[in-house]
């Protein structure tokens, strides 16, 4: 392998558009991810057996189509969501499209983890509020995403990180970003530069959101 710092500076545009394009395509998945996952991984848990409001029938419909989005390969879900990404943005190609089957994906992914972190409340805390005479909406805010913040901010890290590398895939298909540019350049024209490059943005990218989350996650942890 060979590395040619005039060559990358060359391309310093075309990593800069990249960078970007990763960077709005995952802040748009996330943000769809946390405002339509977090209710799901909330109604999976409050409407499972044995909590306040138990409900077998909506539990176990939502969970099987969770279930059935997570069991589908991305580069198959990208595919697949080719007609329902074209009527909704008007494209199939570029971070915009890439972003609708990002934010499918991420979406199951995140309320698995919304749901897992809920399950770690001790659930006296849970019977003290019911006991106390609160309602159900006071104790999913004010009990249930209060107690259970730190393990939301690292499932939120974790569903950043798991969409990067979504993203790069999805560059694969004309979906722009990182993993574009790898194809493009570092793929099909041996360019050993860019390849180089960006897998050191993937890896130094990683590190510092992961660093991030692992900080804010500590710091609203209230059993430190």
């Amino acid at each position: 392998m060979e590395f040619d710092i005039n060559h990358l500076i060359e391309l310093i545009p075309e990593i800069n558009t990249a960078f970007f394009q990763t960077i709005y395509m995952i802040s748009i998945s996330l943000i769809v991810a946390v405002v339509i996952g977090l209710p799901i991984g909330v109604i999976l848990y409050i409407t499972d057996k044995g909590l306040f409001m138990e409900n077998g029938i909506i539990h176990n419909i939502l969970g099987f189509i969770v279930n059935l989005i997570r069991s589908i390969p991305f580069l198959i879900l990208l595919v697949a969501l080719i007609p329902f990404t074209n009527f909704l943005v008007g494209t199939t190609i570029g971070p915009t499209a890439a972003s609708v089957s990002l934010s499918v994906a991420a979406i199951p992914f995140f309320a698995r983890i919304v749901e897992s972190a809920l399950r770690e409340i001790d659930k006296g805390v849970i019977e003290a509020a019911i006991a106390s005479g609160a309602t159900p909406w006071m104790i999913i805010w004010h009990v249930l995403l209060l107690e259970s913040r730190s393990g939301i901010i690292s499932g939120i890290t974790l569903t950043l990180i798991s969409l990067i590398g979504f993203s790069a895939m999805a560059g694969t298909v004309g979906g722009g970003g990182i993993g574009d540019l790898a194809i493009r350049f570092g793929y099909y024209r041996y360019d050993d530069t860019i390849m180089i490059t960006t897998v050191l943005i993937l890896i130094i990218l990683v590190q510092v959101i992961q660093f991030a989350g692992d900080f804010i996650a500590k710091l609203v942890d209230k059993r430190k």
